[in-house]
């Protein structure tokens, strides 16, 4: 029996069951939990790709295994954190607010579910999409779901108050799920943030990315998140800009 075959699909399970803990949390409110559970799904599904190639056994059952493991640890949970984010705002405003603005606090947080079809659609456009072998086309959803589940987390922890204010209003997080929905399906070429092989060579990009992304989470803690995620896309723009010229 050959096991390590199975490791790869084992351990993106564990990214299923992550994503699966990380919706019990949310449910529960306890949404630094969620954070955890994410960030293990996300590490699983960093490994299980990198050992199949590896151990020479990826195929067609691991793909399929990996995108539905996605869709629930970076599709589902961005979506109901999403949700249950605008459901706080309205939870939280005063009784004569909210007889003004039932209608539209009551609309609003489903709202949050764009970003869970907007993950769907891109999971099953990426089977499917040839030129996404060695880079992305549109922000990976692991990458998308840290941005959202960064939210509570910055408010939480962060140390600055404006910060805190502004993802506070319904009309930021609206912005915030719009933008997100887009830039997932995104007709934006970007630099693959796996690496293929763990040698100089041929993943210097990534790991010189990986080294500014720990030193900045290091000095700006949670906040630093979103603008990884931003340097990200940027940084991809700019060499895509490059290799034309």
């Amino acid at each position: 029996m050959n096991i390590k075959k199975h490791i790869p699909n084992a351990l993106t399970l564990l990214n299923l069951l992550s994503g699966l803990l990380a919706l019990i949390a949310i449910f529960n409110g306890f949404y630094d939990h969620a954070f955890i559970f994410v960030s293990l799904g996300i590490f699983f599904d960093f490994w299980d790709g990198f050992l199949a190639r590896k151990f020479g056994v990826a195929g067609p059952l691991g793909v399929q295994l990996d995108s539905l493991a996605d869709m629930v640890t970076s599709g589902v949970v961005p979506g109901l954190l999403m949700y249950k984010l605008f459901d706080t705002i309205q939870q939280n405003q005063p009784e004569y607010m909210l007889t003004e603005d039932t209608f539209y606090m009551g609309v609003i947080p489903y709202f949050g579910f764009l970003i869970t079809l907007a993950s769907c659609y891109r999971l099953a456009n990426f089977n499917i999409d040839t030129r996404q072998t060695n880079s992305f086309i549109g922000l990976p959803t692991p990458a998308n779901a840290m941005l959202i589940i960064s939210i509570p987390m910055i408010q939480y922890f962060g140390r600055y108050e404006w910060i805190n204010v502004a993802l506070d209003n319904p009309y930021i997080l609206l912005v915030i799920t719009l933008v997100s929905a887009f830039l997932l399906n995104a007709e934006i070429p970007l630099f693959s943030l796996k690496f293929k092989k763990l040698n100089w060579a041929e993943a210097k990009l990534q790991i010189c990315f990986a080294i500014f992304a720990l030193i900045m989470l290091i000095l700006l803690k949670f906040v630093a998140i979103p603008l990884i995620i931003i340097s990200y896309i940027i940084l991809s723009l700019v060499l895509n800009s490059l290799s034309k010229k």
